[in-house]
């Protein structure tokens, strides 16, 4: 099978993957259907507030890793493909190599199936979660600054969508410096795409922006809300 068929076909099935609407059937086995109360969002910030913090975890880290492991095998997969291709002159195939930008489409493919699925008519959830899992297949170090951002903004406020917001819009400059100021490696494909999906994912969250302007977000507490 060919290169640009196994490409296809891993941008195709990863779509599929990000597709599936973990938060709606966490909700759906607990007796709520997430589509029809609190925000009416199907990721797991809604599940969080609308079925239970446990429940909210477990969509979280299954949306983190449908994002993270098929990014993961794929960057397997192609330094793997790197080698085949490498033997090309002692008679092996080149058409064996699988494109290097093709983990950042796979990764973008899961990200989009969560927006857009098609099993729930291309409706779906915001992708902070799925994009979280790609991002720490692709650039961890990067991610793990941008979720110490999240942690302080949604530490201090209690508002989800403002820690996300603010990782998104560190991720979406924190890359620029990191590829052309602090290493130099310029992988432009990779600056342009981690900043589409920061800007995405905050247009995803305009409705939350919205409320928070006008003081009618709702807050999380981890452990509890305190008392006055």
């Amino acid at each position: 099978m060919g290169s640009h068929i196994l490409t296809a076909l891993a941008v195709i099935g990863a779509y599929l993957i990000g597709a599936i609407p973990f938060g709606f059937l966490i909700g759906k086995m607990r007796g709520v259907d997430v589509r029809t109360v609190g925000s009416k969002n199907i990721g797991a910030t809604n599940v969080f507030r609308t079925v239970g913090k446990k429940w909210g975890l477990i969509a979280f880290a299954c949306d983190f890793l449908k994002g993270y492991l098929p990014t993961l095998v794929c960057t397997v997969l192609v330094a793997r493909s790197q080698a085949c291709a490498a033997q090309a002159a002692e008679g092996a195939s080149p058409s064996c190599a699988l494109p290097l930008w093709l983990p950042l489409a796979v990764g973008v493919a899961c990200v989009i199936g969560h927006m857009l699925t098609p099993y729930m008519k291309f409706k779906g959830g915001k992708g902070v979660a799925t994009a979280f899992g790609m991002l720490v297949a692709l650039v961890p170090g990067l991610v793990g600054i941008a979720f110490l951002v999240f942690a302080v903004f949604f530490g201090f406020s209690h508002f989800i969508s403002l820690g996300s917001c603010a990782a998104a819009a560190f991720l979406a400059v924190g890359v620029w410096v990191q590829e052309y100021v602090l290493f130099g490696t310029g992988r432009l494909a990779m600056c342009i795409l981690i900043t589409l999906i920061a800007i995405f994912v905050i247009w995803k969250h305009r409705s939350n922006i919205k409320r928070l302007v006008k003081g009618e977000e709702n807050k999380i507490y981890l452990f509890g809300k305190p008392t006055a």
